[in-house]
């Protein structure tokens, strides 16, 4: 969720109305984008009304007694993820068998791969901002997405180290750390989860302040492996989570709320 840039959320384009990139299980590259192609006349976009309404359909939407809102356990979102969870679980299951005395490590993205931001899209009508971004981690504690804090858990029982990588800035450790713990998910630290630093980027990123999402978050990966882990699995909600290699194989978590380049 690098949540945005990287997880730069002012580079941020919402999918409302241009098309949705809804993920599956992604291994290898060949990633698609999203298609912004000039519609020719209205009737092929769809209105944004009823995209709003699959996308909560999609979901199974729900508000609780102080009007938030949440995915439902039952949704076909829901359904979605925990067929990746499980090809994830198989494969990596299957390596921690054979891959005796290997370094083996996941990395997790944290919004919308390890943390649901579904609230704080219904609540600002999927208009990103840094200031309400920024509030919203402050005041409130995301929810897991479904099953991905039980998996990292198994993950780390089978031996594997887990790595966050992350586009939040290094001011909102603090939070994301809380966060993560308060839903489940195996500790994170200074050494196992990696935040934007754009005031003082690390030396491993040759970008420096200026990295896309995609060469962030592919040095750090790189700079993890140069560390004697091998990244079995690297888990994303955006295709720039993905590329640039430094990972054995790629898992593609659904999100139809925007898409990030």
């Amino acid at each position: 969720m690098l949540g945005r840039t990287v997880r730069n959320h002012s580079q941020k384009l919402v999918t409302l109305g241009v098309g949705v990139v809804v993920g599956a299980l992604v291994a290898g590259g060949g990633f698609a984008v999203a298609d912004t192609t000039a519609p020719r006349t209205d009737k092929q976009i769809t209105n944004m009304t009823t995209e709003v309404a699959q996308i909560e359909a999609y979901y199974g939407d729900t508000v609780d007694a102080n009007g938030e809102h949440w995915p439902s356990p039952s949704s076909n979102y829901a359904i979605q993820v925990h067929g990746i969870e499980a090809q994830a679980e198989k494969y990596l299951g299957d390596r921690a068998r054979h891959d005796h005395g290997a370094r083996k490590a996941i990395v997790l993205d944290v919004d919308d791969t390890s943390l649901s931001t579904y609230n704080y899209e219904l609540e600002t009508t999927f208009v990103y901002s840094p200031a309400s971004n920024a509030a919203y981690i402050a005041s409130k504690t995301m929810p897991a997405v479904f099953g991905m804090n039980n998996l990292a858990q198994w993950a780390q029982q089978q031996g594997y180290t887990v790595f966050y990588i992350t586009g939040r800035p290094e001011a909102q450790r603090g939070y994301t750390e809380a966060n993560l713990a308060a839903v489940g998910f195996p500790a994170a630290s200074d050494t196992d989860l990696f935040m934007k630093n754009t005031a003082n980027p690390p030396s491993y990123l040759p970008c420096g302040a200026t990295c896309t999402t995609d060469q962030y978050k592919a040095d750090t990966r790189a700079h993890i492996e140069s560390l004697g882990y091998d990244i079995v699995g690297n888990f994303g909600d955006q295709y720039s989570d993905l590329s640039g290699g430094s990972a054995d194989r790629d898992f593609k978590i659904p999100n139809p709320m925007y898409f990030l380049p």
